[in-house]
């Protein structure tokens, strides 16, 4: 897999919280108890950007949605803390806390919200929870805590993804959470290569078909291929290899296999200095919108703010652009 300093590693968590949950013991967290989601907010709409309260000076998320008409925020990273027991990078609480506070004034402004559990780095849920019930259990506990319709797994790196048995464990989890709320979106986001998704990801898909997970959207993520790649035609090449999969693998039309693929991109500056600019952005939204793609996101409307020459950063892009060019091409998907 691609190592990362900003993208989707996105430092998930500090150093202080890292060893914080590092060494706990493993804890089952409760596995039938837990009611399903309230009737509350619908599924979040398909262009919901990344927003991370614990890390690269976040922006007001109600002032961001008043600015440039976005609906929907991709909530970053609930990870383990004290074995199988979720909290927003480990260590702030569901219940409380600046996040909670945070989905709540989005909701109050009319947006959605999904959570996305996981990401490169941190103490995650995935290898912590035993099986695939005490993971449903901990996923349960963030859906219930805000009413929620969605949730996105954010399976990376060699502790989750190349992993076979945490990813028929999440796999698992996903379908019992199905099962439990129904109408429910699951996503599944992780990384791929120019040409699609690599060994790991096409078992992934194929072990969701053969577990009947009932996932509904695959996400990739489709950048740090390499300083100087193409990103609007390496991302059109991945995804449609994506969509080729998921056509063969679940017999659907092009069509059908379109709406239930994502896009994940990092906007400016990739880890690898790829450059993503508002344009090529632009372009890439265009492209997933006309061929019914489920999801579209980037990482992250924390960096989406100019700095030019600025090389990778966690507060702003690296290029220049206006405040929240990215998210409002995003909220038009």
């Amino acid at each position: 897999m691609r190592k990362r300093l900003l993208g989707k590693v996105r430092s998930s968590m500090s150093l202080a919280a890292t060893a914080a949950v590092l060494g706990t013991t493993l804890v089952t967290a409760p596995t039938a108890s837990a009611a399903p989601a309230a009737a509350g907010p619908a599924a979040a709409g398909p262009g919901a950007p990344y927003l991370f309260l614990g890390w690269g000076n976040p922006p007001s998320a109600t002032s961001v949605m008043n600015a440039t008409g976005v609906k929907a925020f991709t909530m970053a990273f609930v990870l383990a803390s004290g074995g199988c027991n979720p909290a927003w990078d480990g260590q702030r609480p569901l219940a409380g806390g600046v996040d909670a506070r945070t989905i709540k004034a989005i909701q109050g402004a009319g947006g959605q919200v999904v959570p996305s559990v996981g990401g490169w780095s941190g103490n995650k849920l995935g290898p912590n929870c035993p099986d695939a019930a005490s993971l449903a259990g901990a996923y349960q506990k963030v859906i219930s805590a805000y009413g929620l319709r969605a949730i996105d797994i954010d399976i990376e790196n060699t502790d989750e993804f190349e992993n076979a048995t945490v990813q028929d464990r999440v796999l698992g989890a996903l379908k019992i959470l199905k099962q439990r709320n129904p109408g429910l979106q699951t996503i599944l986001t992780f990384g791929t290569t120019t040409s699609g998704p690599n060994s790991w990801g096409n078992r992934l898909v194929e072990r969701a078909k053969a577990l009947d997970a009932g996932v509904d959207v695959f996400t990739l993520m489709p950048f740090d291929f390499g300083g100087g790649a193409d990103m609007y035609g390496n991302t059109v090449k991945a995804v449609t290899a994506l969509k080729d999969k998921l056509k063969s693998v679940f017999g659907l039309s092009d069509a059908e296999a379109f709406r239930r693929t994502g896009i994940s991109g990092m906007n400016g500056l990739s880890d690898q200095q790829e450059l993503t600019s508002v344009e090529t952005w632009t372009r890439i939204t265009g492209w997933a919108k006309s061929n019914g793609l489920g999801r579209l996101a980037f990482w992250a409307v924390n960096r989406d703010r100019p700095c030019p020459g600025g090389g990778v950063q966690s507060t702003c892009s690296g290029i220049a652009q206006k405040d929240w060019d990215f998210t409002r091409v995003t909220a038009g998907f």
